[in-house]
């Protein structure tokens, strides 16, 4: 308990810093002007501060902002996919803090439901409130204290309740910028002067007056200074005994404000505030509304000095036109003659139903009443994702309570290894501990594969079929888009080579519904059963997409037609995930026959010294290459010749033509690509090379009809006692679960592929 509480001490400690002078608040924005940014480029400053990381997206690599995955927060609230629609924000963001334009912009993020928006509002929040925490990020206001002022002595200076004696000190209830104290021509020199010596590609910029509570204070300390008759007037009214300048913590109501679609009560009332009636009876309003008294829990009003978001943006029609000129006059009234400056980036968040509302007077052309509000608009269209990891990694998510980003929580600087550990959190299982009627637990398997089989189903239906060149399927693009490139036989084709200019990402199966679809299988107990294993508490990924496709029907969010074009989509998704499937066992079966890397090494020397014509260096010293060892790997390992395509063993000019352009090319690549001073063949990675990959990785049902003769996979479900096939089937079993399979799972996998492979088998 002790370790905690220090803990929460050091967090606490770090986030606040005791109070300063106005003067020593210039000294310090002048050694450090990001303190005085304005809330564009604080925003900027927040979301650059993390850096970057390249990602594949709709098969490009992009570069990522860190700060969309939430990394303060473990990736909680983190916006999976979508990079190129945040990118478009942030160069947004970059041009309004530059003063370049798009000042009068209300930034709209729109698409359908379970694409991100809320999460972008959620990571916006925390991520902001973690970078005001530290030192690099930290945010000031003002607060006043203006007991003793003058004769009079104590005053009522306040806008909540009765002030604590020790307490005389009210900050500003709207973020008041600091440096917004100075007169407006003093403020100008000091914006000029932190600019001038300052090298950031964004300028600080300051438009803002005091707010109305401050100017209140202000004015009051002022008359009193002024009848007393001093000479240093804003000295003393700016005294630290008067004025403070104060850190504070970023948050919903400092700093951000979000209007949620419950939030009631006029536009004005939701954007500033409201009067309170009981405190202007207490308070002297000198003839007018007292801004003391005013309740500044608006949108605007807690935003002020950051971000507004507007959430649900389509149930607030009316206020939306109340924003019209505020990004323009960055001001609003609280009254007639009490205004309030207000410096926030606007952002709205609505579903596509806040589209079909701006539309509903497009017809009339200029009389469209909302046309003015459109041109205010700057849209960001979220879309459903379209790469099969990150759909796995969000569907993941919403099984469990895990948030951490799986690329950014990976160890390895390589994109090629976080790649590939990516893509084995994909395959993996799962398992779920799920509760009866009765109250008794059980785990629940999601078999390797599951969670990729729900992920590949949801990105083909969201994919438009209709820029498909002739030689690619919805599989085939889901793959380009996901790694960038697909395999087919000894070459890569690039998603580079393929033009796609479809909707891809508007419509299709959202992540809710397939989180309701597993988190319903996991109640049910399928119809199956062995006398050993648990069987009936695994779930199959064929299990998942048959549950996803019969329920389509009967989902209200998807039309007749819309189910009816998904169900079309099944077949080519349990072709791929069955294809996996069968790798799996594959090479479970044959996973003590494959061919040692040294093997594959030695070949590869051979060939390099045979085309060089030079000798090979071994143990004995140097020996010319073997023809016989080059033939027996090109017709055994590689089966890529048979016996006919030699001359004992000099090899036909087929043979040539494959040595030099798919070994000796390949490998000469990798040494450009890897070149310097030391660079030997035996420096490459063999696994880089497309042909010497598919020999370490491939095997075929031939080679187990070869290396196994007896074998019969027929048998598979019963083997006979003391059988080839009984011996294989416990090897594979074996196998396959020290690659992440139950004994369950491991028994349904091989039931499954071999009850397809036996039907071929002859």
């Amino acid at each position: 308990m002790t370790d905690y509480i220090e803990r929460a001490d050091e967090a606490l400690d770090g986030a606040y810093e005791p109070p300063m002078s106005l003067e020593e608040y210039v000294d310090l924005a002048f050694a450090n002007p990001s303190v005085a940014a304005h809330a564009a480029k604080y925003l900027l400053d927040a979301v650059e501060s993390m850096g970057t990381r390249t990602v594949i997206e709709e098969g490009e690599e992009r570069e990522r902002y860190r700060f969309f995955d939430d990394p303060h927060n473990d990736g909680a609230h983190a916006v999976l996919g979508n990079t190129k629609v945040l990118n478009a924000f942030v160069d947004d963001l970059r041009t309004v803090a530059a003063g370049r334009g798009k000042d009068e912009k209300i930034h709209w993020f729109d698409g359908p439901t379970a694409t991100g928006k809320s999460e972008l509002k959620r990571c916006l929040v925390n991520g902001l409130s973690a970078y005001s925490k530290t030192r690099a990020g930290r945010r000031y206001t003002v607060e006043w204290n203006i007991a003793g002022a003058g004769s009079s002595g104590a005053s009522n200076l306040s806008y909540g309740g009765d002030a604590d004696d020790e307490d005389d000190w009210y900050e500003s209830p709207v973020q008041a910028h600091p440096l917004s104290v100075f007169p407006e021509s003093v403020r100008r020199e000091i914006v000029a002067d932190l600019n001038d010596g300052n090298d950031d590609h964004v300028p600080v910029r300051l438009d803002t007056e005091l707010d109305p509570f401050s100017r209140e204070a202000y004015d009051y300390l002022e008359e009193r200074y002024r009848r007393e008759g001093a000479r240093e007037l804003f000295s003393a009214v700016t005294d630290r005994g008067h004025l403070r300048v104060k850190n504070y913590v970023v948050g919903v109501g400092s700093g951000i404000g979000v209007l949620h679609a419950e939030d009631d009560g006029s536009p004005k009332e939701r954007l500033v505030g409201s009067w309170m009636p009981g405190m202007l009876r207490e308070l002297d309003s000198r003839g007018r509304k007292d801004p003391r008294a005013f309740s500044y829990d608006g949108v605007l009003s807690q935003g002020n000095g950051l971000l507004t978001v507007v959430e649900d943006a389509s149930q607030h029609a009316d206020l939306l036109r109340k924003l019209l000129n505020v990004p323009d006059e960055k001001h609003v009234k609280l009254d007639k003659g009490i205004g309030m400056d207000i410096d926030s980036q606007l952002l709205i968040i609505s579903n596509p139903d806040l589209d079909a509302e701006l539309d509903q007077f497009a017809d009339r052309n200029d009389r469209d009443p909302l046309k003015a509000l459109k041109r205010r608009l700057d849209r960001h269209e979220f879309r459903y994702l379209t790469g099969l990891s990150l759909e796995a990694e969000l569907i993941h998510r919403e099984l469990t309570d895990e948030t951490g980003v799986w690329a950014t929580a990976i160890d390895a600087t390589d994109p090629e290894a976080v790649r590939e550990t990516v893509d084995e959190r994909v395959r993996a299982p799962l398992t779920v501990t799920v509760r009866d009627e009765r109250g008794v637990t059980r785990e629940r398997e999601l078999a390797p594969h599951a969670i990729e089989a729900a992920a590949a189903y949801s990105v083909v239906t969201r994919l438009d079929s209709e820029d498909l060149p002739a030689d690619v399927d919805l599989v085939d693009k889901a793959l380009l888009y996901d790694q960038g490139y697909l395999r087919e036989g000894d070459e890569r084709v690039d998603a580079a080579d393929y033009e796609f200019d479809g909707e891809d990402g508007t419509h299709g199966i959202p992540v809710t519904y397939t989180r309701d679809v597993v988190a319903d299988l996991l109640h049910e107990t399928p119809d199956r059963h062995h006398p050993d294993l648990p069987v009936e508490e695994v779930l199959m990924p064929t299990d998942l997409l048959d549950a996803m496709a019969n329920g389509l029907a009967d989902a209200p969010v998807f039309s007749r037609a819309e189910a009816a074009e998904y169900e079309g989509r099944l077949a080519a998704v349990k072709e791929y995930v069955f294809g996996r499937q069968e790798r799996d066992v594959l090479d479970a079966v044959l996973a003590d026959k494959g061919v040692a890397e040294e093997t594959v090494a030695e070949y590869v020397e051979h060939v390099f010294a045979w085309d060089a014509d030079e000798q090979v260096a071994t143990d004995r010293g140097p020996v010319d290459p073997d023809p016989l060892l080059m033939k027996v790997f090109e017709t055994e390992h590689l089966g890529r010749f048979a016996e006919s395509d030699y001359s004992g063993n000099s090899p036909s000019q087929a043979v040539e033509e494959f040595r030099r352009e798919k070994v000796i090319t390949a490998i000469n690549r990798y040494a450009w690509e890897h070149r310097d001073d030391d660079f030997a063949v035996s420096d490459v990675d063999l696994a880089s090379i497309p042909v010497i990959r598919a020999v370490l990785d491939t095997h075929s049902w031939e080679d187990v009809r070869r290396v196994y003769e007896d074998f019969d996979p027929a048998r598979w479900d019963d083997p006979p006692a003391n059988t080839e096939t009984e011996r294989v089937k416990e090897r594979t079993i074996t196998h396959l679960v020290s690659q992440g399979y139950s004994p369950a799972s491991a028994e349904l996998v091989g039931r499954a592929v071999m009850r397809e492979v036996s039907a071929r088998w002859d």
